[in-house]
Order: structure tokens, then C-alpha cells, then sequence
């Protein structure tokens, strides 16, 4: 791939916006095939809004960033087709932003924008600057937008596991994780919702989480399918997503299935067999338990440990997991990062 783009400050009334925009594309969706620019504008507030946390900033935050700073350093990317028209492929949010002001007579200088012309890119190109902005880049699409995209240039635009992955890192399983996350959320969950506008993006973590080893080999084994997780996961019979792990477990027990059908993962899990949390823990101080923790992880023997690995999906293994996501999610707290 050779880009070599020009430089300027281009016009806003020259751009059009990119309705491909994978980060807002299943909200451009919804009004058709012809949306309008008020509608592609809804599109981008509601796309960049990350509800999950993510790395990127909040349509508001880069509004008001924008007008603290009276415009934007990093230009945006933009092809020029045969036509002479410009597409933005990169920074979408930012030339609408412009746009917005110039309707609003928003006092500033907005006629025009920084940005890196190529010219008449093709697709392979432009599927490499989305993938390295946004799959591992500062700027990153929220993980149903990643997926979906992904899913495209797989089965749609036909590109080799070995390109994408050259494009956005990670390993083959990872990227087909994503890819069959999206087919099973959009083949079992979707159809369960009345209109587009309930669909919940966020739910996809647990579409994610059912593709670890065992999950729907257990699902199967219980007499259950892929339509019945997709009801769990909207009725939020689980609601923590990760609790997609203790299904194995759950669906193994007979009264934990019971309750689980009722009332929900987290009830279940009560009737499973939990650590035997005996009088002198349970009054031990979190300072006391983080230490004898601490040690006895890092006092564990190589046999121990070597089992662990062929085991993954042990007991042993799955509260390990709980603990690390219960002490990642306090020190975000502890550290002020959320």
C-alpha cells in the first residue's frame, strides 16, 4: 500500500461525508438507503458516543475540544474520486462538527478544514486506513462496529485472514471470534428485538464470550440452543456479560438450571459449589486476604500451574477469572480512571 496525499486546508461545502463509516453505519441504516445529511449528523452523535468505556472521545467532549481550540490539528483523510468528489474516509465526526457550526453561526473561521487529499483510492486502501485507525489505533470503533467490519471484509470483500491481521493485529482466533460473535448476535439476538432502534450494541460482549471453548458445546448438551442464550442475553438472565462462562457450569447442574431459568445467572450461581469461605476469611480484612492471595499465587507450584493451563474451564480457573475482573474493575476506581 502507497499513500501519498496532498496536504491543505479543503473546503467543507467540497466534502461528503462516508455513509461506509462502519462506526455509524448500523445507525445510518435505519433511515434507508438515501440518508439525509440531519440524518447522517444524528448518525455520528449517536456513533461516537461510546457507552462501553472505550478509548475514544464523546461526540460532546470533541465539540467542545474543538471550539476551545478554534479548529482541529489533525487533519482528517479524505479520496477524491474520478469524479473530483471528496469522501472522508478518516474523521467524519470532525468535518460534520464543521459542518454543524457553519449551520449554527457558530463564531469562528469553519469554511474550511485540514486534511490529507489522496487521490482515488481504492478499496483495499481504504479498508487498511479504517482498520489502523479505529481496530488499533487511538481512536478505536466500539467492539460491534469492529466486528461487523471485520465480518464485511471477510465475507463480503473476500480478504485472507492473513491481510487483516496484518492490517489490525492480534491472531487469526481472535479476528474469527469477532467475525462469528457478529453472525451469532445477528442471526439469534436481532430477530428477537421489535424494530432497530432496541437493538443494543452492547450486548455483543456476550456474544464474544460465547465463543470460548465449551459454552456452546454445553448449550447443546442441555438441550438448549443458540436462539435460547440469544433470549437469555436479552432478558438479562445474564446481565454481566461475563457471566456467559458460567453457563458450562450451570447448565451441568440440574436446580442451578432451574433457578437459572428464573431467575438468572447470578441467583444460580448460589446453589453451585462456591469457595468454602470459612469464619476466619469471611472477617479477614481485604488488605489480609489481597496478601495471602498474592502469595499464594506467586507460591504456586509448576505442577499446579501446568494444570490450570490443560484445564482452562476448571473451577479453579473460573473463580481466578472472577477474582482478576472483580480487582481490575476496583483499581479503575481506586486509580481514578473511571
Amino acid at each position: 500500500m502507497k499513500l501519498n496525499g496532498q496536504h491543505g486546508f479543503i473546503p467543507i461545502k467540497d466534502i461528503r461525508l462516508d455513509v461506509e463509516n462502519p462506526r455509524i453505519k448500523r445507525f445510518v441504516e435505519m433511515y434507508g438507503p438515501n440518508p439525509t445529511p440531519e440524518q447522517i449528523h444524528l448518525a455520528l452523535g449517536a456513533g461516537i458516543d461510546d457507552p462501553e468505556g472505550q478509548s475514544g472521545p464523546t461526540f460532546s467532549k470533541l465539540k467542545q475540544s474543538i471550539l476551545t481550540n478554534g479548529g482541529v490539528i489533525q487533519p482528517v483523510l479524505l479520496n477524491r474520486l474520478p469524479s473530483g468528489q471528496l469522501i472522508c474516509i478518516e474523521g467524519n465526526t470532525r468535518v460534520c462538527l464543521y459542518q454543524t457550526f457553519i449551520e449554527d453561526k457558530v463564531k469562528g473561521n469553519w469554511d474550511k478544514i485540514p486534511a490529507i487529499v489522496y487521490e482515488n483510492l481504492d478499496e483495499e486502501d481504504i479498508d487498511a486506513i479504517r482498520l489502523q485507525a479505529h481496530l488499533v489505533g487511538p481512536r478505536q470503533w466500539d467492539p460491534y462496529s469492529k466486528a461487523k467490519y471485520l465480518s464485511y471484509l471477510r465475507n463480503k470483500a473476500h480478504l485472507p485472514f492473513s491481510q487483516l491481521i496484518d492490517y489490525c493485529g492480534g491472531s487469526k482466533k481472535a479476528v474469527q471470534e469477532l467475525i462469528d460473535a457478529y453472525s451469532d448476535m445477528e442471526k439469534h439476538y436481532r430477530p428477537l428485538l421489535e424494530s432497530d432502534s432496541d437493538f443494543d450494541p452492547r450486548r455483543f460482549s456476550g456474544f464474544v464470550e460465547l465463543q470460548k471453548e465449551n459454552v456452546k458445546q454445553a448449550i447443546a448438551q442441555s438441550g438448549h440452543t443458540l436462539h435460547d442464550f440469544a433470549k437469555w442475553i436479552h432478558s438479562r438472565k445474564i446481565d454481566a456479560l461475563a457471566q456467559v462462562r458460567w453457563l458450562p457450569r450451570i447448565l451441568k447442574n440440574k436446580k442451578a438450571t432451574e433457578i437459572f431459568l428464573k431467575s438468572g445467572a447470578q441467583a444460580a450461581m448460589q446453589v453451585l459449589d462456591r469457595p468454602d469461605l470459612l469464619k476466619i476469611l469471611q472477617e479477614a480484612s481485604l488488605a489480609q486476604l489481597a496478601r495471602a492471595f498474592t502469595y499464594a499465587v506467586t507460591t504456586i507450584g509448576f505442577n499446579e500451574a501446568q494444570e490450570l493451563k490443560e484445564n482452562p474451564t476448571s473451577d479453579t480457573a473460573e473463580y481466578l477469572r472472577e477474582a482478576k475482573e472483580a480487582v481490575e474493575k476496583l483499581m479503575l476506581h481506586v486509580d481514578g480512571d473511571e
